[in-house]
């Protein structure tokens, strides 16, 4: 594994555990989540959750454990997955900022440490790609 490719891994990795720990919460006690919504920005997010995602935790918490270990596995796939894997993460913490000011300080920095560290995994494959012109002049 390139050195560069270290970031993303450890990503992937982090989202895999994520997975995980999002499947035992809701096993043990699915009423855990009851209240993640109470803050929402808007009130289709906080009814929606009590709604549509705590009716049915469990199978809603596994479709969001489903899309975590998505995102962690292609973040440790071969090319392309690791630029979709890096999208998709960027956009799920965007879709989380909808849940309340507070979710806030968790994605703004997540957003751009996900930014940094795409820069730095998928530039060097952008880097490599170019370096032969650069030598030819």
């Amino acid at each position: 594994m390139s050195r560069r490719r270290s970031v993303g891994t450890a990503i992937g990795a982090f989202y895999l555990v994520m997975a995980g720990i999002n499947i035992g919460i809701v096993v043990a006690d699915a009423s855990t989540y009851r209240h993640f919504a109470d803050h929402g920005l808007w009130s289709f997010v906080r009814s929606g959750w009590l709604d549509i995602v705590m009716a049915h935790p469990g199978a809603w918490i596994g479709l969001l454990a489903a899309g975590e270990v998505a995102i962690g596995l292609a973040f440790l796939g071969p090319k392309p997955w690791p630029r979709t894997a890096y999208a998709a993460a960027i956009g799920f913490h965007v879709a989380l900022m909808s849940f309340g000011w507070g979710v806030w300080l968790w994605a703004v920095p997540a957003i751009g440490g996900l930014v940094i560290a795409a820069r730095h995994d998928l530039g060097a494959d952008a880097g490599r790609a170019r370096s032969p012109a650069r030598t030819a002049t």
